[in-house]
């Protein structure tokens, strides 16, 4: 499922955000229902966390440089100082996708809102119609 996933992501550096969750959906979903008896929580939650931070990666790729870096997390709401420190710190996408500014400007409630499907709710769901 993992390889699946990073298949999407990878070649998605030129597509817009909602399409790259319109085209994980079903991936997930499907994962959710595969796995709707197991009663474990901490995995679930480790890979939507995971599912998310991949997704800042790929904005974060798109943004290129430290220009739109800046004017996107203004955008987002970030403070002048914090977004461009964050835009130009030099560090890589895999760490600016975990940092704070990312989770502060991204956070769960966004993706939700593009309709990216959480897989522990998906499962939790599942088991309580059980």
């Amino acid at each position: 499922m993992l390889q699946r996933v990073r298949e999407i992501l990878r070649r998605e550096r030129g597509r817009h955000i909602r399409r790259v969750i319109d085209e994980l959906i079903p991936v997930l979903r499907g994962w959710a229902s595969d796995f709707a008896l197991v009663d474990v929580k901490r995995p679930l939650e480790a890979l939507d966390q995971w599912m998310r931070r991949r997704l800042r990666y790929v904005i974060w790729r798109q943004w290129k440089r430290p220009a739109t870096r800046h004017r996107k997390l203004r955008a987002l709401g970030l403070d002048a100082y914090r977004a461009w420190k964050s835009a130009g710190n030099g560090r890589g996408a895999w760490w600016n996708a975990g940092a704070s500014h990312m989770n502060q400007d991204l956070p769960r409630k966004w993706f939700d809102q593009l309709g990216l499907i959480s897989v522990l709710d998906t499962v939790r769901r599942l088991t309580r119609s059980l």
